[in-house]
């Protein structure tokens, strides 16, 4: 999914993600918490890094991963972002549209949501 909105996005179209603890990460559970609780135990515990721990913080993280954020088409694109835990009372009427090649219905593997992942990790 995020590879798909990171295209997107350099393209110029303005993304709204809703729902982000339902978005998934593939491969086994114990191998993907343990080792996401592993990479936040890097760094000094008050000056950093830090990682974020909150679903739409860790989805909006991983697009920005996936886009030249640091020239100005990638800074400019990932302002055209926003990720949403839910969906607001702004986007209650508004057809939502999905993108069916990121669909977790087509993983043949295990896979974990956000959600559980930011509740092990905190």
């Amino acid at each position: 999914m995020a590879s798909v909105i990171a295209k997107r996005l350099l393209q110029g179209e303005r993304i709204i993600i809703v729902n982000a603890e339902k978005a998934v990460i593939s491969g086994k559970r114990r191998s993907v918490i343990e080792g996401r609780k592993k990479f936040l135990k890097v760094g000094h515990p008050w000056k950093g890094p830090s990682h974020p721990r909150r679903p739409d913080q860790i989805v909006r993280r991983t697009v920005r991963g996936m886009l030249p954020y640091r020239q100005p088409k990638g800074s400019q694109a990932y302002r055209r972002l926003r990720v949403y835990v839910g969906v607001p009372k702004e986007f209650a009427s508004v057809i939502v549209g999905t993108i069916p090649e990121a669909s977790a219905d087509k993983l043949k593997c295990p896979y974990v949501t956000i959600e559980e992942l930011s509740k092990e990790v905190g």
